[in-house]
């Protein structure tokens, strides 16, 4: 009869459990749906719609070469990315304890924005529910466990816009057109193989360096600060690499990215694109 009992219990506990990850991933799938709906919802006209290479004649000559290499005379303007991604990410600030995450990310051009939505395995079975966000002019982020519990969260503070506004433009090689001049980026000459390129949203200014490559493209790009919280900005890069034609543009597949502390750079991402669909404004 003991025995029975504990079986009964072993399976209650199971249900509970199994509907109880159901339930938040229920409930996260309803918040990622409902950040993604306010992000295309906030799309505007782009101008222009197809790429002249007219617009590239005055830039750096790195910056020039950058866009003859990635982009073709009238590819259309990206206003709209779907992608999806896997890989590794640190959950450590001190140590190397990588862990494997899956995430889709949705990208719109038209009004500056992104949703990253990931699952980072904590333990088998276990995931984290990740949402890295840019929105309306502010960025987010929210960590849930199972998506039912809450582990971080943080909102609209200038310190959070400024750091997801630079991920979104750091992130632009996926979405090349978006560098264009004509889409509200600024560029500056620093030498022969790199160039600064400024981008304004709102009350939210930031700046990235670019280094090219011999064969045009962008190997790493880095900001002297990026903030982590309200009281921290440190130094913050990365690198892309694998380079491939998707829709025309030629973009990198693979990249890492992490923060420069005195000592070296401590990488907390390392990613591959393995889907990727664009819509091109019209």
């Amino acid at each position: 009869m003991l025995i029975k009992w504990i079986v009964i219990i072993g399976v209650l506990i199971v249900v509970c459990t199994g509907l109880a990850v159901l339930y938040g991933s229920d409930r996260w799938q309803s918040e990622t749906h409902s950040l993604r709906t306010k992000l295309t919802s906030g799309r505007r006209i782009i101008q222009p719609k197809i790429y002249d290479s007219k617009e590239i004649e005055d830039l750096p000559v790195p910056v020039q070469q950058f866009f003859q290499t990635v982009l073709k005379d009238g590819q259309p303007i990206v206003a709209v990315v779907k992608l999806s991604q896997q890989g590794q990410f640190n959950m450590s600030e001190t140590q190397n304890k990588w862990s494997p995450f899956t995430a889709t990310q949705l990208v719109t051009t038209q009004c500056l924005g992104f949703d990253w939505d990931a699952r980072i395995q904590m333990a088998p079975g276990v995931n984290a529910f990740v949402h890295d966000t840019y929105l309306l002019g502010e960025g987010s982020l929210h960590a849930s466990l199972l998506g039912l519990f809450t582990v971080a969260k943080m909102h609209g503070a200038p310190e959070n816009n400024q750091g997801e506004l630079l991920r979104f433009f750091a992130e632009a090689l996926w979405y090349p057109t978006a560098l264009l001049p004509s889409q509200g980026v600024l560029w500056e000459a620093i030498n022969d193989t790199s160039a600064r390129a400024t981008l304004t949203d709102g009350a939210t200014t930031v700046s990235v360096v670019f280094q090219f490559n011999a064969e045009g493209t962008i190997d790493t790009f880095r900001t002297e600060a990026r903030y982590r919280d309200k009281l921290t900005a440190m130094p913050w890069g990365g690198r892309f690499w694998e380079y491939s034609v998707c829709n025309g543009m030629l973009i990198p597949l693979q990249g890492e990215v992490g923060w420069e502390y005195p000592e070296g750079t401590r990488l907390y991402f390392k990613g591959r694109t393995t889907e990727i669909h664009y819509e091109f404004a019209s």
